[in-house]
């Protein structure tokens, strides 16, 4: 459309977006602003992508869904929607019984919630699963078995890996729990568009995983957690901490500690996975941790952004003898 100085490309060949000219089978392909060569992959949740003539061919597999609570009310939906919220109280994380009325359901996982430190904060303290006539209660470290009388039976088996408590289900959930405050869980693809609650509604689209449960569509973090909780005795949350300005003297250390997920240490990952979320979250959480595991509460976040980017295939060596 104009006239630009420079350098074109001669006849039958292509500008490779880095100042050099090749064939239309070695155009190069773009990720989150990285270029790729031709014939390069890449792993994009479980499927794999390949470069071929400047686009992206990938597989088509159903992949296994995650959700992840952590640190101080920090929630990333089966869907990718990244959102605080900060409820004293249990809440439904996610379940199958989801107002359809031919679907019984045979799962669900509550979350309790108490403050940690003094600005209002919460950080999830002990988990409920309950699965078919079987329930579990995970709180200080490890698990109990309660056997109720109504329900199918679903079998689950648990191990332990590296940190985490892994517990796995016939139905096709999986719950791993750090022994702390953060929880991830997965879902197999057969409950694509079956779930609710507060991990959202695992139908691959982000924008609509604000659904109350009364089935409403909200567009605010606060009316939508609240919808979710157990007891009506809890009181709704009702404004959004901002921890660093209720701490302003803790507002540097955070965000000096947590500049190592900006920093050359998680440098293979951050084309992969966005980093700002999960920064701004770590310096939410140093900021509000302030009566004693103030570590915890960083280290957490900081393995928190480790997770994905592992998910993503970036293996980052982090934990230092000084650090976590």
């Amino acid at each position: 459309t104009e006239c630009v100085s420079g350098c074109v490309c001669p006849e039958g060949l292509f500008d490779d977006g880095r100042g050099g000219c090749v064939e239309h089978k070695d155009c190069p392909c773009i990720h989150n602003n990285e270029w790729y060569s031709s014939g390069d992959k890449i792993k994009v949740d479980c499927n794999t992508c390949t470069c071929q003539k400047g686009i992206w061919e990938c597989t088509d597999d159903v992949c296994y869904g995650t959700c992840m609570i952590y640190g101080s009310g920090h929630y990333n939906t089966f869907d990718g929607k990244f959102y605080d919220f900060d409820g004293s109280c249990e809440y439904v994380a996610t379940q199958d019984f989801c107002g359809d009325k031919n679907s019984s359901g045979s799962f669900s996982i509550i979350t309790e919630n108490v403050p940690c430190g003094t600005t209002g904060v919460t950080c999830s303290k002990a988990i409920k699963m309950f699965l078919g006539k079987t329930e579990l209660k995970l709180e200080n470290k490890e698990y109990k078995e309660i056997q109720r009388d109504v329900g199918d039976d679903v079998q689950y088996w648990n191990r332990t890996v590296g940190l985490y408590l892994v517990i796995e289900a016939s139905n096709g959930l999986m719950l791993i729990w750090d022994k702390k405050t953060s929880i991830f869980i997965k879902l197999s693809p057969n409950y694509k568009g079956k779930v609710c609650g507060l991990c959202g509604n695992f139908d691959d689209k982000a924008n609509n995983d604000f659904t109350t449960r009364s089935g409403l569509q909200d567009s605010n973090a606060l009316n939508f957690g609240n919808s979710w909780k157990q007891s009506p005795m809890c009181p709704d949350v009702t404004e959004e901490i901002k921890p660093c300005d209720l701490k302003p003297h803790r507002k540097s250390w955070a965000e000096r500690e947590c500049s190592i997920i900006q920093s050359e240490v998680f440098k293979i990952c951050h084309s992969k996975v966005d980093p700002l979320p999960y920064y701004e979250a770590c310096v939410h959480d140093a900021c509000s941790c302030d009566s004693g595991g103030d570590c915890e509460c960083f280290c957490s976040a900081v393995a928190a952004y480790a997770q994905e980017c592992l998910k993503a295939e970036a293996c980052v060596f982090w934990r230092t003898p000084d650090i976590c």
